[in-house]
């Protein structure tokens, strides 16, 4: 079993900064990409940023200058430090790693169970 689970979510002022973290447990071999999406009610799921096991970042063009996406390979764990808060921020927030079972057969996609961050105007 692998699980995803999330934390640091909650309600924060405009121009606020919260930091969402995820941890990573159970049998695996190896993370490939962990990463944050997002989905605020009536829209799709959208993704934040993401970043490989190699460090490589992407980022949604809204979160760019604001949001920073980072992971402990030794905690198998990853980070979105969010700066400058806006109300259209306001979504449950979704932690996702594509992951390795065993060292060898595909990479399969997990998700966390998300967390709530609201930003109040």
């Amino acid at each position: 079993q692998v699980q995803l689970v999330e934390f640091g979510g909650g309600l924060v002022q405009a121009g606020g900064s919260l930091r969402l973290s995820c941890a990573a447990s159970g049998s695996f071999f190896s993370i490939n990409v962990m990463g944050w999406y997002r989905q605020a009610p009536g829209k799709q799921r959208e993704l934040v940023a993401r970043i490989t096991d190699g460090s490589t970042l992407n980022y949604a063009d809204f979160v760019k200058g604001r949001f920073t996406i980072s992971r402990d390979n030794t905690k198998n764990m990853v980070y979105l430090q969010m700066n400058s808060l806006k109300s259209e921020d306001t979504a449950i927030y979704y932690c996702n790693a594509l992951i390795n079972r065993y060292s060898y057969g595909p990479l399969r996609d997990y998700w966390g169970q998300g967390t709530q961050v609201t930003v109040s105007s």
